[in-house]
């Protein structure tokens, strides 16, 4: 492991500890895990774990994933991307990796600014939010990266807060098992440019639904968290396989 460069007091320190927990959990099941992640302060995180990994240009974390689990069936692959990384450059490949049921797990660091270019506005970042791209307020709506996914067609779908440690293991874990598209997102503040620890004040548990539908519902408020919504589908991988032979 390199020298950690992430400002201290960030939610990133929070993931890669919850990350590191639960990657054990499974490897110790019998499991080998091969991670990449992206552009941006989340991409050293790669660098922080001892797996396999690749670095990736901006926004390619799930294609690049995809083509490792089918030449690897009996790997269990996680991406990990920033909001600006996955929602901004790469939102394209996260709707087809989901409509797919691709069988990888993302998880997404959501900072709500691109903190590694020094506090520019996100796709997540909030309509009238000021920084350093709108210093007259952010003219656009942001993105529910939870209904995105599942209105794409994702089968695990969660989100979780940085400073809530158990249960982020314990989701990581889950995630990780699921056969089919996961996808985490986790609320991680930027202790520089977009400090939201109090958020944790207002966070909120609720219980998985029971369709897309209500799922939707529930993961409107951005301060729930949770298993929104998980299914059993059949995966990208299985029909790619089964054609071939």
């Amino acid at each position: 492991m390199g020298r950690i460069s992430w400002c201290p007091g960030c939610g990133n320190f929070a993931i890669l500890r919850a990350f590191e927990k639960a990657s054990q959990r499974v490897i110790k099941e019998g499991y080998d895990i091969a991670i990449s992640s992206g552009i941006g302060c989340h991409g050293k995180i790669s660098d922080y774990l001892n797996l396999p990994s690749f670095h990736v240009i901006h926004g390619r974390v799930p294609p690049f994933l995809t083509g490792l689990k089918l030449a690897n069936p009996n790997l269990i692959v996680v991406g990990f991307s920033g909001d600006g990384d996955g929602l901004n450059e790469g939102v394209e490949h996260f709707v087809h990796a989901a409509r797919r049921n691709t069988d990888i797990t993302i998880i997404l660091h959501n900072n709500g600014v691109f903190g590694l270019t020094t506090g520019q506005v996100t796709a997540t970042s909030p309509k009238g939010w000021k920084s350093k791209s709108t210093p007259y307020g952010n003219p656009e709506y942001p993105i529910n990266a939870c209904q995105l996914m599942l209105a794409s067609g994702a089968t695990f779908v969660a989100r979780v807060f940085a400073g809530e440690q158990k249960r982020m293991v314990e989701v990581f874990y889950r995630a990780m098992k699921h056969k089919g598209f996961s996808f985490v997102e986790v609320l991680q503040p930027c202790v520089s440019f977009n400090n939201f620890w109090d958020l944790r004040k207002e966070v909120f548990w609720v219980e998985k639904a029971e369709s897309v539908y209500e799922a939707m519902r529930k993961c409107e408020d951005v301060r729930a968290c949770g298993i929104f919504y998980t299914e059993e589908k059949e995966t990208y991988e299985d029909v790619v396989w089964r054609s071939m032979f």
